[in-house]
């Protein structure tokens, strides 16, 4: 919600303005004065936390010119008029123009104050709207990050969706290179928080005290507030709070008792455990862990994530191809099988180093995925291939899935020039989108 709505007065005689900012003053306005419209457009911007009075007759830019500009920075602003005697008509102009209303001279001071507090929750009310969008906006944003189709995916936005309206603290677990900290984005952009703070800090990669100063205080830097005061009423994510020392997990136990419920700041805990031989359990202390995983997300390793290890592939190919200025390399239906026959480790992570090589090495003409795959991974041997190096049924499918969502991309859905392309006929193309889930309107 917008915060105090400012009340900016426009008056060429000071008298007249300071009466009026005085009078509002008093009855709870917060106001600011300004000479001249020039001065006053030096401050007052588009989403100007504020509603203006300004009035008609004033030397250089008149009352009209000035709210010509107004409307033409922000046509949402209220604009209220002072208007002397015999200028009414001229007030009923600045209405057609844009004007919220105006107030003749010599007015009334309650009706002056029945108006502005019209407009100030006019204001109050567009403001809010437009940080809800620009909030909705950002949710749709990151949550168009997390690319895929396979029911993990589809299961890890419901449960992102869902848990985002919650109001408890969240711990988010999963291997290495799954996008944790984007999926506390998520969280965060798509909950009622979305207007706040978003802080994130990575526990390991400070001293013990270093960590415990830049989270409760007192911070040495001059103008810096401890993490916990920064975001307050928002999110503050901890990456790697698995680093966090015995006597740290005991003051963010502290910390999170003192908030009470529900939570002023909310907080969300990422932890990289897996691999490691222990699980999240292991490394918090017990009350810390129950506080934070009352809500909980595990995010699916790429190898249980199916055809998405070729969506994000190219998507990728594409991104980076872009970057460097050259074509997204063709893969053969044999390297899409060791895509995702790959055992990725490094999970989305190491399939973005590995397409951005691709794209590389297709510049140059050399190498192949299977010679990536193998760097990328040198104790595991060759990447797993199907018998005689044949993919089966379901890695055709992906590769023609593919293919197909390839070259409708580069053609931006002309079906004819895809038809040509990959010489299929009206019919087998239609019925081939239709099974892949493939629409034409997603390209056009």
């Amino acid at each position: 919600m917008a915060g105090m709505i400012k009340v900016a007065i426009v008056d060429d005689e000071e008298d007249m303005r300071q009466s009026v900012s005085q009078w509002l003053a008093l009855s709870g306005f917060d106001t600011v004065t300004f000479p001249s419209a020039e001065e006053a457009l030096r401050e007052i911007g588009a989403d100007w936390p504020g509603v203006v009075i300004s009035d008609i007759r004033m030397p250089g830019m008149d009352g009209m010119a000035f709210l010509k500009r107004l409307m033409g920075l922000d046509s949402g602003l209220p604009v209220i008029m002072i208007t002397g005697h015999g200028d009414v008509p001229m007030a009923v102009e600045a209405m057609r123009l844009g004007a919220m209303d105006f107030l003749e001279k010599p007015f009334d001071p309650d009706r002056m104050n029945e108006l502005v507090k019209r407009a100030t929750q006019a204001r109050r009310t567009t403001l809010d709207n437009r940080a809800l969008r620009r909030d909705l906006a950002q949710g749709e944003q990151v949550m168009g990050k997390l690319i895929g189709t396979s029911d993990p995916m589809e299961r890890l936005r419901e449960d992102i969706l869902d848990l985002s309206q919650a109001d408890g603290h969240v711990l988010i677990d999963g291997e290495t290179g799954t996008g944790k900290t984007l999926v506390a984005h998520a969280l965060h952009a798509t909950g009622p928080r979305a207007g706040k703070k978003f802080t994130v800090i990575s526990c390991a990669a400070f001293t013990d005290d270093a960590l415990s100063a830049r989270l409760f205080g007192p911070v040495e830097e001059g103008g810096l507030l401890p993490l916990v005061e920064e975001a307050r009423g928002g999110t503050l994510c901890l990456e790697d709070v698995e680093a966090l020392s015995p006597a740290l997990q005991a003051r963010l136990v502290q910390f999170i008792n003192d908030q009470g419920a529900p939570a002023e700041t909310r907080i969300i805990a990422i932890c990289n455990t897996h691999g490691e031989g222990r699980t999240v359990e292991d490394a918090l202390r017990p009350d810390l862990y129950y506080r934070l995983a009352a809500l909980k997300i595990t995010l699916p390793p790429l190898r249980s994530r199916g055809e998405d290890v070729l969506t994000l592939f190219n998507r990728m190919a594409e991104q980076f191809a872009d970057e460097y200025g050259c074509d997204v390399p063709e893969i053969t239906a044999q390297e899409a099988a060791q895509l995702l026959q790959a055992p990725w480790p490094g999970n989305v992570r190491q399939l973005i180093n590995v397409a951005e090589r691709a794209v590389l090495q297709a510049r140059r003409g050399t190498g192949s995925i299977a010679s990536l795959l193998m760097n990328d991974d040198e104790d595991a041997g060759p990447p797993a291939m199907t018998t005689e190096g044949k993919p089966l049924k379901e890695y055709v499918e992906n590769f023609e899935k593919m293919l197909i969502d390839n070259t409708m991309r580069r053609h931006k859905g002309s079906i004819a020039a895809v038809m040509e392309e990959l010489c299929l006929p009206r019919r087998t193309l239609n019925e081939k989108m239709a099974k892949y889930g493939l629409s034409r309107s997603d390209y056009i």
